[in-house]
């Protein structure tokens, strides 16, 4: 048996934790080492993992020589701080969504990740999913003909403040289209793939919280790709539970799957996936259940293989920097009320 490929884990969160126990539970992963910069996270994370070594500064952990790979799981301003130091120490990253706040920064980190020859993985951990996963998979067997149409939507409760209260920082999270939007727009993206790159996208949002009306609780976009295909992307936070549909049209027919339960991470769930035309409709089977600690799991294990091979992992950087892009031009037009062109944002709006 080959040796484990050793991870650093950077954050101690919520979904840190999560990342740490299924690194930990991995049949070809160890966790080494844990940086987290409150004292009551550092203490958790040596309770839970005694066999790791727990400090504050990242950097320290960066400095050793026994880390192939690092998860970054910190708020969504400090992941290209992070990453980039990760890339800098000759580390292989796995770097949570967004990938960093503002196009630029994407693109240095695809570039020491490919400068550096460094595996950057992003954490959209729904391509792992067996149903996300398994409408991918009808899709590129032609199940529904060409693509030309995808749905994806969202409705759920409430966000959580998150670790000190930074989820509802705008200046902490730089934006909640950046949240759990840029999951649905990764979807779109994969799911219309064979129809070419985006090439605008027009928004809308708005907001519960009257004093806060940067916190986009309602959000729906139209993404417009060649050919005149498109996608739209919609979410409320304003709801209750987690339920997430996603309906692909092609010429010869519909991919419609949906999941639903109390909570993302929940292991009492229902989901379905069917797909046809007319009264030819099928009803797809699952051997493996899905749920969002399952596909991280799956994610650890696909990004540790890829350290191994060279690979590369199901969510690139270059992906990553996609749908970082996506919403950072649906904030744009939220903002201006205009369509915006992929290729004038990213000329102009850097």
């Amino acid at each position: 048996m080959s040796d484990p490929v050793r991870f650093g884990l950077i954050g101690y969160g919520l979904f840190g934790a999560h990342h740490a126990a299924a690194i930990a539970a991995g049949e070809d992963t160890e966790l080494a080492a844990v940086a987290v910069r409150s004292e009551a996270s550092q203490e958790a994370a040596g309770e839970d993992h005694p066999g790791a070594d727990v400090g504050g500064d990242y950097r320290e952990l960066l400095n050793r020589q026994d880390i192939d790979i690092v998860s970054v799981v910190a708020p969504n301003a400090l992941h290209y701080e992070i990453g980039k130091a990760v890339l800098n120490a000759n580390k292989h990253l796995l770097l949570e969504k967004p990938m960093a706040l503002s196009l630029s920064q994407c693109d240095e980190l695809v570039s020491l990740a490919e400068t550096r020859r460094r595996v950057l993985a992003v954490g959209h951990e729904l391509r792992l999913s067996s149903l996300w996963g398994g409408v991918k998979e009808l899709i590129d067997e032609g199940a529904i003909g060409r693509p030309m149409y995808a749905m994806i939507e969202l409705s759920r409760f409430p966000y959580r403040q998150g670790s000190q209260g930074w989820r509802y920082d705008i200046q902490s999270v730089g934006s909640w289209i950046l949240e759990e939007p840029i999951h649905f727009f990764d979807l779109a993206r994969w799911y219309l793939s064979a129809c070419g790159e985006p090439e605008s996208v027009y928004a809308r949002a708005n907001s519960r919280h009257r004093k806060h009306p940067e916190l986009k609780d309602n959000f729906s976009a139209i993404v417009n790709f060649p050919g005149g295909a498109y996608a739209v992307v919609s979410q409320t936070l304003s709801a209750f539970g987690h339920h997430q549909t996603a309906k692909i049209t092609g010429t010869d027919g519909t991919i419609w799957a949906n999941w639903s339960a109390a909570d993302a991470r929940s292991d009492e769930v229902s989901f379905e996936l069917r797909y046809g035309i007319g009264d030819d409709v099928v009803t797809k089977t699952f051997d493996k259940p899905t749920g969002e600690l399952l596909e991280l799991a799956d994610e650890i294990a696909a990004v540790a293989k890829c350290v191994k091979t060279g690979d590369p992992p199901p969510c690139s950087g270059v992906d990553g920097r996609w749908s970082t892009l996506l919403c950072l031009a649906a904030e744009r037009s939220v903002d201006s009320g205009q369509v915006i062109a992929m290729d004038d944002f990213v000329q102009r709006g850097r």
